[in-house]
C-alpha cells in the first residue's frame, strides 16, 4: 500500500473545504460493546461458509451471500436519504476498494474451501495485526510502538504453529496460505475503509462492495465453476447468515466504527472471534480439536492482547 499510496492509486478525497477533518479517536464502553457483538457474529461466518460449500462452489456462494447482504444494504443506505450516485472525485478510491475488496473475499471462499474451518477462523484472526502494521505508515496516532510490535509478533507465532500442522498433515497448506492471505488484505481494506469514510459515504462505500461482489463473482463463477449446486435449507440458511447477518449487519456495523474509532482498536477486538468459531466449528461441523490447534489459538490471542494494551497504555 506504500507504493500505491507514492504512486498515486487511488486515494480517499479530501474532507470538503472549511470542514474540520475527522479524527478517528479511541473506543469508549458503547462502541466496545457493539464491537464485541459484531466479533461474536463474526465467529460464525466460517463455519456459515463451509457449511454453503457442501452444496455450492466457492464463488457461486459469493455472489448469492452478496445479493442477500445487498437487500439489507441497499434498505440501509436508502433509509439514510444520502446521495448514492458517486462524484467524480469519488471513482479512484471506490475502484481501489473494490479490487481489495473482491480479491480478498475470493481468496477467503476459495481458502475455506481447502482448509478446516477452525484453521480460517484462526488465519483469519490474523487480520487486526496486518491492520496495525499497515495503519502504522498510512493512520495519524496508530503507531505501532516496541510492545506492540512483540505482541504482533508473538500472535504470528501462532500462524506458524497452524502453518506447522498443515505441513504435518494436520491441514491443508493451500487453504491455509489463501487464507492468510485473506486475512492481509482485510486488514489492508480495514485501513482503506477508515481513510475512506472520512470523505465517501459510508452508503456509498458499502453499496460498492455490494455490486461489485455481485458482478464480479457472478461472472467468475459462470466463466470458472462447472461443479452442480443444490438448493438445500442448509444453503438457505448459510447464505442468509454470510449475506443479512454479515454482508449486511456486520458490515454496516464494522464501516460505522471505523469511520468513528481508530482501526487498530476496532480490530483488535476480534481476539473472540475465533474462540467462538472454533467452538461453532467443533458442535456444527464436527471438526476435532488438536494440541497444535489450541497452541496456535494461544498465541495468536495472546499476541492480539497484548498489541491492544500496548496501545491503550501508550495512550494512557
Amino acid at each position: 500500500m506504500a507504493k500505491l499510496a507514492r504512486t498515486g492509486a487511488p486515494r480517499p478525497p479530501a474532507a470538503p473545504a472549511g470542514a474540520p477533518p475527522a479524527v478517528p479517536r479511541p473506543l469508549t464502553p458503547p462502541a466496545t460493546a457493539f464491537a464485541l457483538l459484531l466479533n461474536a457474529l463474526w465467529g460464525g461466518n466460517a463455519v456459515a461458509i463451509k457449511t454453503g460449500l457442501q452444496d455450492a462452489p466457492p464463488l457461486r456462494l459469493a455472489w448469492m451471500r452478496f445479493v442477500a447482504g445487498g437487500v439489507v444494504t441497499l434498505a440501509w443506505a436508502l433509509s439514510t436519504r444520502q446521495p448514492l450516485r458517486p462524484t467524480r472525485s469519488e471513482w479512484r478510491p471506490l475502484g481501489g476498494l473494490a479490487l481489495l475488496f473482491v480479491t480478498q473475499i475470493a481468496f477467503m471462499n476459495i481458502g475455506q474451501d481447502h482448509t478446516t474451518a477452525t484453521h480460517a477462523v484462526v488465519l483469519n484472526t490474523t487480520f487486526p495485526l496486518w491492520t496495525g502494521v499497515i495503519a502504522h505508515f498510512f493512520v495519524p496516532g496508530d503507531r505501532l510502538s516496541p510492545l506492540r510490535t512483540l505482541g504482533t509478533l508473538v500472535a504470528y507465532g501462532g500462524v506458524v504453529a497452524l502453518f506447522a500442522q498443515s505441513l504435518a498433515g494436520g491441514g491443508q497448506l493451500t487453504g491455509d496460505l489463501l487464507m492468510l492471505g485473506s486475512a492481509a488484505l482485510l486488514g489492508a481494506r480495514q485501513v482503506y475503509l477508515a481513510l475512506a469514510s472520512q470523505g465517501v459515504s459510508i452508503p456509498k462505500l458499502l453499496l460498492t462492495q455490494t455490486v461489485v461482489g455481485i458482478g464480479a463473482f457472478l461472472a467468475a463463477g459462470l466463466v470458472l465453476e462447472s461443479d452442480p449446486w443444490l438448493v438445500t435449507d442448509r444453503l438457505v440458511l448459510s447464505v442468509l447468515y454470510q449475506g443479512v447477518v454479515i454482508a449486511g449487519f456486520g458490515f454496516i456495523g464494522n464501516t460505522w466504527l471505523l469511520k468513528h474509532y481508530l482501526p487498530s482498536g476496532v480490530t483488535a477486538l476480534s481476539l473472540t472471534t475465533p474462540v467462538w468459531g472454533v467452538i461453532l466449528s467443533h458442535l456444527v461441523l464436527g471438526e476435532a480439536f488438536s494440541p497444535t490447534l489450541f497452541l496456535g489459538l494461544a498465541l495468536v490471542v495472546a499476541g492480539s492482547a497484548l498489541a491492544q494494551w500496548s496501545q491503550r497504555r501508550a495512550r494512557a
